[in-house]
């Protein structure tokens, strides 16, 4: 049986609450166990613990969200659209370059995840373009923040419009959501 004390930083033996205790016992639990991945920090010390069955689940998400994403770009290609991979952000009111992300599997660096995740133009007259934003979500619900740097590029004239491309009714579909008319123009 474990002792309820421990030492702390200066020697001295301090006791320990039913809670820290608890917590302790539970991540000792799960550090043992083949359900949970355990990553230990350079002290030694149990750092994040993740289930593997949730890290599969996202590993899948991850997949089904990159493919479903090529598929729109391929669409709006389709229709005669030009299309790039947006690699900006919007962060404290202002555009910034969108920061980028390390893959440690691959030891690279991975482009910047912008919001939204293309820039859609079509030429409509000699020296005008349609300009649209698209971000890609499956489901077609954006978060709080999404929706205030949607609302940051209208009213800064960033584009002319932003649509949420989402899973259509009918399989292998896609439909195209007009922010403004979904949320609003305020």
């Amino acid at each position: 049986m474990l002792c309820k004390y421990h030492w702390d930083k200066s020697n001295t033996m301090k006791k320990i609450s039913k809670e820290k205790e608890k917590k302790i016992m539970d991540m000792i639990k799960k550090a043992g166990s083949e359900e949970y991945e355990t990553e230990w920090d350079a002290d030694g010390k149990i750092g994040v613990q993740k289930k593997k069955s949730e890290m599969k689940k996202g590993k899948l998400s991850r997949g089904q969200g990159a493919r479903f994403e090529l598929k729109v770009r391929g669409d709006l290609e389709l229709k005669k659209w030009i299309v790039d991979k947006w690699t900006n952000n919007v962060e404290d009111g202002k555009l910034i370059k969108a920061k980028r992300k390390y893959n440690p599997f691959m030891k690279m660096l991975i482009v910047g995840t912008g919001f939204p995740d293309f820039i859609a133009f079509k030429k409509i007259g000699e020296e005008s373009y349609d300009v649209h934003g698209v971000e890609v979500k499956i489901n077609g619900i954006l978060s709080k923040t999404e929706k205030e740097k949607c609302r940051w590029y209208l009213k800064n004239k960033v584009f002319s419009g932003i649509w949420i491309a989402k899973k259509g009714e009918k399989k292998g579909s896609i439909e195209y959501v007009d922010f403004k008319e979904r949320y609003g123009k305020s």
